[in-house]
């Protein structure tokens, strides 16, 4: 079975969005991410296969969606879907430290650095809002899309 993908445009950029059937997403990439997800030989583009996506990220970009409702089809060793559910429940219009994004998911404060991993490895830009997480003296860092990106989306949501 083959990826399925579509392109979007964004304020960020130009979306790539990709999942293993209609509906699913995996992955949501911009241009120049970190680790960010490439067109496969075998992947297939069907543009059909995530309006619902494409429809949410629009109206979240419009400042009209705070909180998205999205099959979501990522694969992550067990440790890093954690801190992605704990991801996923930061409320829109807040942060949170790394350390507190630590206790959240209910591990030891010695894990951070590990949490940082985690969230640096989010394949879900936008929709997993890892945009939310902040250093401990509430500096923006770490963001694989870069950080005009990560303040852009923190405007957007009135934290900046």
């Amino acid at each position: 079975m083959s990826t399925l993908y579509t392109v979007h445009p964004s304020p960020l950029g130009e979306l790539l969005i990709a999942g293993p059937e209609p509906g699913a997403l995996a992955s949501i990439t911009v241009p120049g991410q970190k680790g960010g997800a490439r067109v496969l030989p075998d992947w297939r583009r069907d543009d059909a296969a995530f309006v619902e996506a494409t429809r949410q990220l629009d109206a979240y970009f419009a400042g009209e969606l705070k909180e998205f409702d999205l099959t979501l089809a990522t694969r992550g060793s067990e440790f890093r879907e954690r801190i992605w559910a704990a991801l996923d429940r930061l409320p829109y219009g807040s942060t949170v430290t790394y350390g507190e994004l630590t206790v959240m998911a209910g591990l030891e404060p010695r894990s951070v650095r590990a949490v940082g991993g985690a969230v640096g490895s989010n394949p879900l830009m936008v929709v997993r809002p890892c945009h939310r997480v902040v250093g401990a003296n509430g500096s923006l860092t770490g963001y694989a899309g870069g950080l005009d990106r990560k303040r852009w989306l923190l405007a957007l949501e009135g934290v900046l």
